[in-house]
C-alpha cells in the first residue's frame, strides 16, 4: 500500500495538481483518466521516482519495487532480446554473488562466539531466504513465456535488439519490467504498440498475476477488461470511483449535472446577494445587512464545475464517387522478404461499401498486403483494383513523415486545389486547429495533433477507397469516437488496419486474419469473430452458406406446446428478476462500504492516522470485504446480461 499526501505541482504560476490525496491499496488496478494535459503522466513520474512534487509526499514501504513504463524511451541495443530481458533478473545475480561472498567470510572466520559472526549468519540466512522466494531456477521459463505472450518468436529470441522497430523494442521494456513482478507497475499507454492477441495477453497478466497496477490508457476495452477503479483528474483535483471505466463515464456524467444544478444555485444565490448589496449600500437603515451580505459572499467558497473540452472536432468525409462493385480482388499473391515469405497464394475480394479490419499479430503481412494493394511494393500473383477506384491512404506512421519546418497552415496549403484553398482557416478550425493554432510548426504538435493533421489532408480529395493503417494512434478517445462516426456515415469501402477492438467493434462487418502467411476471412464483426477464436472455431477459412445445400439437409424437429413455452417464459423471467435483485443489493452494499473506506482512508493521509496500525488493518479487512461484493456484484451482472442477450 501506498498513499500520496496533500501532494501539488505547480509552475509558472499555474497549478497542475492541487493538494491531491488517495491510497493505492496492494491490489488496485486503477485507471488513470483526464483530459490530455491534465497531469496524468506527471504523477505517474512522481510515484516512480522521477519527478519531485512542489509540495506534499508519497508514502510507499521502504522496499517496494515498482515498474513504471513511460510512452516513450530509447531501450540499448547492445544484447540480444533474451539478454535485454533476463536483465529483469539482475538484482537476483547481486543477491547470489553477495551470498556467495559472504559464506566465504563465514568459512574463513573462526571467531564463532563474536558478534558480528552471529550478524553475518543472520544476513546469510535473510539473503538465503529472500533467494528462495525469487525462484530464479525458472528464470529462464519465465522470459521465454513472457516474451512469447507479447508476440515473440522462438527465433527472435535470440535476435540482437537493435533489429526491431521501435515498438517492438518498448515490447522488451514491457517484458523486462513485468518479469520484476514490481510491487506497483506504473504504465503509460501501454497497448499502443502491442497487436490484439498481445494486448489479451497483457490484460489476463495483468488481471490474474500483477498487484498494485496504475495505467494510462485510450484503449477503452483494455481499461474496462483490467480496471477495477477509476481516478479521474480534472481541475487539478482527483474524483475517485471504485468502478471500471465505462461504469465511471456513466457516473461522471451524473456528477457534472449535478455540479451544473450547484453551480447555476450558487451563481442565482451570488446574484441575489450582489443586487441587495448593490440596492441598499447607501441605505442606513439596511446598513447591518449590507455588511452581513458582503461577509456572507467573501466567506462563500465558489463552486467549479469539471472543465468540459468543447473544442468540437467535426470530422466527415466527402461524398464517395461510385466504384466498380469490387473495388479490390486479390487471386494468389504472394510476398517474400529475401528467404523470408511473409504471405502465401493469398485470395480474397472486397465489395463495394465493405468495411473490412486487417487483424493479426506484427509481422504478420497486415501493412505489406495493404503497400500490395497501392502498388507501392513487388509482389507475385495477381491483384486487380476495379473501376474508379481512388485510394485515400493513411499510413502507419503519416504523422511523422510530415514536415516539421512547415506551420499547420502550410502543411495543408501545400496540398489544396482549386476553391478549397480559400477555405483553409475554416478547415482547421473544425479540426481544433483554429486561430493562432494554425501558425504552430509541425516540430512542435503532439502526437495526437499530428494524427488529426495526416487526416486534413487525406480529406481533401474524394475518395471511394480508404484505407487506414492504424490510425488511432495518439488519438484520445473522443477523437476516436468522432473518427469511427465518420467511417461509418462514409458511403465508399474502408479497410482499416487496427489492434482498437472498441475501435472496431459495430464498425467493420468483416475481418481478414493475417497468421502462419495466410490470410483467413471471417464474416462478421471484431468481437464474433474474437469469440470464434477463443472457443477454436476458426480451424477452416469461413466461407459462405451454400443455400442449395443447406436447403437439403434434414431438419429437426424441435417443437415445443405454448402451454411449455409460456411455462419457461415465466421461469426465466423468476429468475430474471433474482439475478436483477441480487445486483440492485450488490451495489447499495458496495456503495456503503465504499463511504466508509473513504472516511478511512481520509484518516490514513493524516499524520495520526498513518501510524495507527488498528485502523489499516480494518481498511485492509473492508477492502477485502469489498472486492468480494464487486465478484458478487460482477458475476450477477453478467448472468443478467446473457438473460438479455438470449431474450433479445
Amino acid at each position: 500500500m501506498f498513499s500520496a499526501e496533500n501532494l501539488s505541482v505547480a509552475f509558472g504560476g499555474f497549478t497542475l495538481l492541487d493538494n491531491l490525496g488517495f491510497v493505492i491499496d496492494k491490489k488496485d488496478r486503477v485507471a488513470l483518466t483526464g483530459k490530455n494535459g491534465a497531469g496524468k503522466s506527471t504523477l505517474l513520474k512522481i510515484f516512480a521516482g522521477l519527478q519531485e512534487p512542489t509540495s506534499g509526499r508519497v508514502s510507499m514501504p521502504k522496499d517496494v519495487v515498482i515498474g513504471y513504463l513511460p510512452q516513450q524511451m530509447q531501450p540499448a541495443d547492445q544484447r540480444t532480446v533474451r539478454e535485454e530481458a533476463a536483465l529483469a533478473f539482475d538484482h537476483i545475480l547481486r543477491m547470489e554473488a553477495e551470498w556467495e561472498k559472504w559464506n566465504r567470510q563465514l568459512n574463513e572466520r573462526k571467531d564463532y562466539e563474536s558478534e558480528s559472526y552471529h550478524q553475518l549468519i543472520d544476513k546469510v540466512t535473510c539473503l538465503n531466504e529472500r533467494l528462495a522466494m525469487e525462484d530464479s531456477a525458472n528464470q529462464q521459463a519465465e522470459i521465454e513465456k513472457t516474451l512469447t505472450g507479447l508476440g515473440f518468436a522462438r527465433n527472435d529470441f535470440d535476435r540482437p535488439t537493435g533489429e526491431f522497430s521501435g515498438g517492438w523494442r518498448m515490447r522488451i521494456e514491457l517484458a523486462k519490467i513485468l518479469l520484476r513482478r514490481p510491487d506497483i507497475l506504473l504504465l503509460d499507454e501501454p497497448t499502443n504498440h502491442l497487436d490484439i492477441e498481445s494486448i489479451q495477453w497483457l490484460e489476463n497478466f495483468l488481471s490474474s498475476q500483477a498487484h498494485a497496477v496504475i495505467l494510462v490508457s485510450h484503449d477503452r476495452a483494455f481499461l474496462d477488461n483490467v480496471t477495477l477503479r477509476t481516478i479521474e483528474i480534472s481541475l487539478g483535483k482527483i474524483y475517485d470511483y471504485r468502478v471500471p471505466y465505462s461504469k465511471y463515464v456513466e457516473l461522471r456524467k451524473e456528477r457534472r449535472e449535478q455540479q451544473l444544478r450547484a453551480y447555476e444555485n450558487q451563481r442565482k444565490q451570488i446574484e441575489d446577494t450582489e443586487e441587495f448589496i448593490e440596492r441598499f449600500r447607501y441605505k442606513a437603515s439596511k446598513a447591518v445587512q449590507v455588511q452581513s451580505r458582503i461577509k456572507q459572499l467573501e466567506r462563500l467558497e465558489r463552486l467549479e464545475v469539471d472543465e468540459e473540452d468543447n473544442a468540437a472536432l467535426r470530422l466527415k468525409f466527402a461524398p464517395a464517387p461510385r466504384s466498380g462493385s469490387y473495388p479490390v480482388i486479390v487471386e494468389d499473391v504472394s510476398k517474400t522478404y529475401g528467404d523470408h515469405p511473409v504471405f502465401t497464394n493469398v485470395s480474397l475480394t472486397i465489395h463495394r461499401g465493405d468495411k473490412v479490419a486487417f487483424v493479426g499479430k506484427n509481422g504478420e503481412g497486415k501493412s505489406t498486403l495493404v503497400k500490395c494493394i497501392m502498388d507501392r511494393i513487388p509482389y507475385e500473383g495477381k491483384l486487380q483494383l476495379g473501376h474508379n477506384v481512388k485510394i485515400g491512404y493513411f499510413a502507419q506512421n503519416q504523422a511523422d513523415l510530415m514536415d516539421e519546418k512547415l506551420t499547420v497552415f502550410q502543411t495543408v496549403d501545400q496540398v489544396a486545389v482549386g476553391d478549397v484553398r480559400t477555405k483553409i482557416r475554416d478547415i482547421l478550425g473544425t479540426f481544433m486547429f483554429g486561430g493562432e493554432a494554425s501558425d504552430k510548426k509541425v516540430a512542435v504538435l503532439s502526437g495526437g495533433e499530428r494524427t488529426r493533421l495526416a487526416m486534413i489532408k487525406l480529406l481533401l480529395e474524394p475518395v471511394n477507397l480508404l484505407i487506414l493503417d492504424e490510425p488511432t494512434n495518439h488519438l484520445d478517445m473522443r477523437s476516436k469516437d468522432v473518427l469511427k462516426k465518420a467511417l461509418k456515415e462514409f458511403d465508399g469501402t474502408v479497410i482499416v488496419v487496427s489492434h482498437d477492438r472498441e475501435f472496431l467493434d459495430n464498425l467493420v462487418d468483416k475481418v481478414y486474419e493475417f497468421g502462419n502467411r495466410q490470410v483467413r476471412e471471417h464474416l462478421g464483426g471484431i468481437y464474433e469473430f474474437l469469440e470464434k477464436k477463443k472457443t477454436g472455431h476458426l480451424d477452416e477459412p469461413e466461407q459462405k452458406p451454400n443455400r442449395a445445400v443447406a436447403a437439403n439437409r434434414p431438419s429437426v424437429s424441435r417443437e415445443t406446446s405454448p402451454a411449455q413455452s409460456y411455462e419457461k417464459g415465466k421461469e426465466r423471467q423468476r429468475q430474471q428478476r433474482r439475478l436483477e435483485k441480487q445486483v440492485a443489493d450488490c451495489e447499495k452494499k458496495i456503495e456503503r462500504m465504499e463511504t466508509e473506506i473513504k472516511e478511512m482512508e481520509t484518516l490514513l493521509i493524516t499524520p495520526e492516522g498513518a501510524t495507527n496500525v488498528d485502523l489499516l488493518w480494518k481498511h485492509a479487512e473492508w477492502q477485502k470485504k469489498l472486492s468480494a461484493a464487486m465478484d458478487e456484484w460482477e458475476t450477477a451482472t453478467v448472468a443478467v446480461s446473457r438473460f438479455t442477450g438470449e431474450r433479445q
